[in-house]
């Protein structure tokens, strides 16, 4: 263990400029900042996308209906049918913030099993590096975990079933791209796509004003890599 967090420091070392900050760092505290950092932006992410609002409320995260079918949707406005759009709207984005909450643990326990190369990768990378590897360690699980919460929240909306109907008949015709033809699976990714966007805007926070972090080993670490 103490091998490895004198990797993990040295490779800190080498990814930024030394300064009289840094030499008051040890080992322990470079690691568990670092992990701290992480987890704090994950935890933020969940909370605040998995509440009422937490997408539809965001207009950075904020579900539409699919592009392909954005015309209809128009349409559909048009013939005094803007309702039936709203509720449809509304549905995906409910769906995703009942489905973000199980990400939690997932991204927890990512942090945890984090490697001494994991670690390199992230402190030589860029502004979203962690958030890249959240990505990379998480997003197939948590697919799995979302897709059944989402279906069970569409399927209470027989909107839902209509929408696939009619997704279906215009994927056929090449009018609606394939992976926009079943609504539970689109709306899964675009939840993933929410939870990483909030993970990254945070890890860019966190980076770019360690000192307005909560956390003290979070402001001693990052503070000092500025």
């Amino acid at each position: 263990m103490m091998q490895r967090a004198i990797a993990v420091v040295s490779m800190w070392a080498l990814a930024f400029p030394v300064s009289a900050q840094l030499d008051q760092i040890s080992n322990s505290e470079a690691v568990s900042g670092l992990k701290a950092a992480l987890e704090k932006g994950a935890v933020y992410a969940v909370d605040t996308l998995g509440r009422t609002d937490g997408f539809f409320g965001d207009s950075r995260v904020k579900i539409p209906l699919p592009k392909s079918l954005q015309s209809a949707e128009k349409l559909m406005r048009t013939l005094g049918m803007g309702s039936t759009a709203d509720e449809l709207i509304l549905t995906m984005n409910r769906a995703a913030e009942a489905a973000v909450p199980e990400a939690k643990k997932l991204l927890v326990d990512s942090v945890k099993k984090m490697t001494v190369q994991d670690a390199k990768g992230i402190l030589t990378g860029g502004d979203t590096a962690g958030t890249e590897y959240f990505r990379r360690t998480t997003q197939d699980q948590l697919r799995t975990r979302f897709l059944p919460i989402v279906k069970r929240s569409t399927a209470k909306v027989g909107l839902a079933q209509t929408y696939n109907q009619y997704a279906e008949q215009g994927a056929r015709f090449g009018l609606v791209k394939k992976e926009h033809a079943n609504l539970d699976g689109y709306v899964t990714e675009k939840a993933l796509d929410g939870l990483y966007f909030m993970i990254a805007e945070e890890e860019k926070k966190i980076r770019r004003d360690p000192v307005g972090s909560a956390s003290n080993i979070i402001k001693k670490v990052f503070g000092a890599i500025r």
